[in-house]
C-alpha cells in the first residue's frame, strides 16, 4: 500500500518548520515559505543580521513595551510585552530576500502568527494569504482585524503537527 500524501498546507508549513531549525534564537524559532501556485519561492528564518554575533553567543536583547489590553479589559490595564531587539524576524527576512514581483498574490506559510510589525509589512508586501500554526495571542485581535481591512486571507491550520524534532518551547 502506498503511503498517503500530505496535502499542500502540511507540505509546505513542514517546510517552515524545517526552515526555523535553521533559527540560533533561544527563545522562539521562526520559519516562513513563500509559496506562489504550488512553486517555493523563498524561505527565511529568525536571526541576527548577517555577520553579527546571534542570541547564542551574545545574548537577547529584551526590551519592555507596555500597550492597552484587549477591548473588554479594564479600561486602565495595560499588558507588558518582552521583545528581542537583536532578532529580525523570519518574515521579515523573507521580504527582505525576496522580490515584490514573485510575492505578488503569493501565500506566506509561517510557523507562528505574524507580530503586529511583521502583520504591517506582509499587509503591504503584495501576498494575498498567511497561513501560520501558532497563535500569537498578543497581538491576534490588532493582527486579525488588519488581515481583514486588507482583504487578506488570515489562517490557522488547526488539524496540523509539526514535524519532529523541530518545535523550540518558546522562552520568552
Amino acid at each position: 500500500m502506498a503511503a498517503l500524501r500530505k496535502d499542500w498546507d502540511t507540505y509546505f508549513m513542514d517546510i517552515a518548520f524545517m526552515v526555523s531549525t535553521r533559527s540560533r534564537c533561544p527563545r522562539r524559532h521562526v520559519g516562513t515559505v513563500l509559496v506562489q501556485g504550488k512553486k517555493l519561492l523563498g524561505t527565511a528564518y529568525n536571526g541576527a543580521p548577517m555577520g553579527v554575533q546571534d542570541c547564542s553567543e551574545a545574548g537577547c536583547m529584551i526590551v519592555e513595551e507596555y500597550e492597552p489590553a484587549p477591548a473588554g479589559t479594564s479600561a486602565a490595564a495595560m499588558v507588558k510585552k518582552q521583545r528581542c531587539i537583536r532578532t529580525i524576524h523570519a518574515e521579515q527576512n523573507l521580504l527582505l530576500f525576496t522580490d515584490r514581483v514573485d510575492r505578488e498574490g503569493s501565500v506566506v506559510y509561517v510557523t507562528d502568527q505574524p507580530c503586529w510589525t511583521c502583520a504591517n509589512m506582509l499587509a503591504n508586501s503584495g501576498i494575498s494569504e498567511i497561513v501560520y500554526y501558532r497563535p500569537y495571542p498578543k497581538d491576534y485581535d490588532k493582527v486579525a482585524a488588519l488581515m481583514e481591512q486588507r482583504g487578506l486571507i488570515f489562517r490557522k491550520l488547526e488539524y496540523y503537527a509539526p514535524p519532529p524534532d523541530t518545535e523550540v518551547q518558546d522562552g520568552s
